[in-house]
């Protein structure tokens, strides 16, 4: 039988990672703190603070090798380091959910993973999310080499499970307001993959023998912006007016794409690869993405089921009301 370890395991992609290993029957072990929601039956529960150097080799001392770990730490490069090398002689697959962020700024249009990264240290205490992201590739790599390891980078993540909030800062716009504004053009073309696309793909490709790094998002112009909210609106039962405002107005209301205004990158400049990432070797690796309806609908009933994520609730993400208030001032519409 095949044995999978799940570093992690209680949310967004390693939440997805443990359904997809358990819809193939696959002997699944999860490792955590224990402090996110409970994991489902059928796997087993190993509980550690991987921040402290040597806890996950003591943890998993007796418990066997595994086929494949997948490990989606975003923190301190040196929690992954100290796991990688714990884990160095147990696998012959390491798969590590990394980032396009690892990229230098600014990106190419359709830059492939030839593209120069950033500077970092596997064994930093953590500095910002791409040095931390590449720091945890550089970590990864030492302990198996290119050979032993499987680095997604992946582009924009949505649907179940979400952590970040994007796509549930849409919904709970377009469910609780009269009107809202939407970046535009409306044909602005996106970038993005389900999670659960992200993550049984990388499984699969790993135990099957895909090996480095690989540009892991679905293709560019997989949806619009149009398509994804329009699909929001529908799934919410949305009475909302959309207010479309064209690149040059978002600037003019003062407003960050991709922060404030989530998911959306202006159309031009050098914000605009940020949805043009080159997938090539993905595409050849066989990842597919499911249509984004479904990730849409999908997301809004896991928000009717277990509420939206802290990030929306704390107001972490997208505009606050005072943004917004003053954007619609600045726009000369209604408050």
């Amino acid at each position: 039988m095949t044995r999978v370890l799940v570093l992690g395991g209680t949310r967004h992609v390693g939440r997805a990672a443990v359904e997809h290993a358990l819809g193939r029957d696959w002997d699944v072990t999860v490792v955590n703190r224990g402090t996110g929601r409970p994991e489902p039956s059928g796997v087993g529960v190993v509980r550690v603070d991987r921040t402290v150097d040597g806890a996950l080799r003591r943890a998993l001392d007796g418990l066997g090798d595994w086929d494949v770990v997948l490990d989606t730490w975003s923190g301190a490069p040196r929690v992954v380091q100290d796991s990688a090398a714990a884990l160095a002689d147990r696998t012959d697959a390491y798969a590590y959910i990394s980032s396009v962020s690892v990229y230098e700024w600014p990106w190419s249009r359709q830059g492939d993973e030839s593209a120069a990264v950033v500077a970092a240290d596997p064994s930093s205490a953590g500095t910002d999310y791409a040095a931390d992201k590449r720091g945890a590739e550089i970590a990864v790599l030492e302990a198996f080499g290119e050979q032993g390891c499987f680095i997604a980078r992946a582009g924009l993540i949505l649907g179940p499970y979400e952590v970040v909030g994007r796509l549930p800062w849409w919904l709970q716009q377009l469910s609780a307001s009269d009107a809202v504004l939407v970046p535009g053009p409306p044909d602005r073309a996106l970038q993005l993959i389900d999670g659960r696309d992200l993550a049984g793909w990388v499984l699969d490709a790993s135990l099957g023998g895909a090996r480095g790094a690989v540009n892991s998002v679905g293709p560019a112009g997989i949806t619009t912006m149009g398509e994804l909210v329009g699909a929001a609106a529908q799934v919410t039962g949305s009475t909302a007016r959309l207010e479309w405002i064209s690149p040059e107005d978002v600037l003019l209301a003062g407003l960050e794409p991709w922060t404030q205004l989530p998911i959306w990158a202006p159309p031009e400049g050098e914000m605009a690869a940020i949805h043009d990432v080159g997938i090539r070797r993905a595409a050849a690796l066989g990842l597919t993405c499911r249509p984004v309806e479904q990730t849409v609908s999908d997301t809004w009933q896991w928000i009717l089921s277990e509420g939206y994520p802290d990030s929306v609730l704390e107001g972490r993400v997208g505009m606050d009301p005072a943004a917004r208030r003053a954007a619609r001032m600045a726009l000369g519409l209604q408050p």
